[in-house]
């Protein structure tokens, strides 16, 4: 796994998988708590985020960005922090966790166990002593949300940026108009950093070249 320092408080960690994708799991060092966004493929994933702030004694609050199964499968090494997300997120979770164990499991790195969300929104969440902020930011599923690190202008948006350079935009759950509604509100926020869930590291500037591609 790849632990790559964005700026001064976050660090993303990706999994360069043996299935050829990428994913990424953020870490954001709070003044209060320090945020994991998004916990992988199991205990595996989420081992090397625990490593690293095992001197650090802040609680932890874990974000699942959407429901599915690479974002979620490592909630189990965090049973006992908050773990947020939209309220669709934790209903989602629960109705379809048998389905993705029984579809996806030869994607589980180490183990899994089903941790639901324990604090979920449905607008947006703010924690201004770390000054960050979680938003409802449906695109490529109905109960994705983004994360905003107001303090070092670093965005994660989940899977609403594609995979890769080469697409850009992702996989759709939502009619175009509302995911266009979320690239309009993060055009207005104040980022020059964009973290996806599977995408290298961008800039803003991918935002405006996803509105025109659309």
């Amino acid at each position: 796994m790849k632990t790559q320092k964005i700026k001064k408080r976050n660090i993303l960690f990706t999994d360069h998988t043996p299935w050829g994708w990428d994913l990424n799991c953020h870490l954001i060092l709070g003044n209060q708590y320090n945020y994991i966004i998004d916990t992988g493929l199991g205990s595996l994933s989420t081992a090397p985020i625990k490593d690293f702030i095992k001197d650090d004694n802040k609680p932890m609050i874990v974000i699942n960005t959407h429901y599915h199964w690479d974002h979620i499968w490592g909630n189990g090494s965090f049973e006992n922090c908050t773990i947020i997300s939209h309220k669709l997120c934790r209903e989602m979770i629960e109705s379809n966790w048998e389905d993705m164990m029984k579809t996806s499991q030869q994607f589980i790195r180490g183990d899994t166990t089903q941790c639901l969300p324990n604090m979920t929104f449905e607008n947006e969440l703010y924690f201004p002593e770390d000054q960050i902020r979680i938003m409802y930011t449906p695109g490529h599923t109905v109960d994705s949300i983004s994360v905003l690190d107001e303090a070092e202008k670093v965005l994660h948006v989940g899977d609403n940026v594609g995979d890769s350079l080469e697409q850009l935009i992702p996989s759709l759950k939502v009619e175009k108009e509302v995911y266009m509604n979320t690239l309009l509100k993060y055009r207005e926020l104040d980022f020059d950093t964009c973290v996806s869930g599977h995408n290298i590291i961008l800039d803003k500037s991918v935002i405006e070249k996803i509105i025109n591609m659309i």
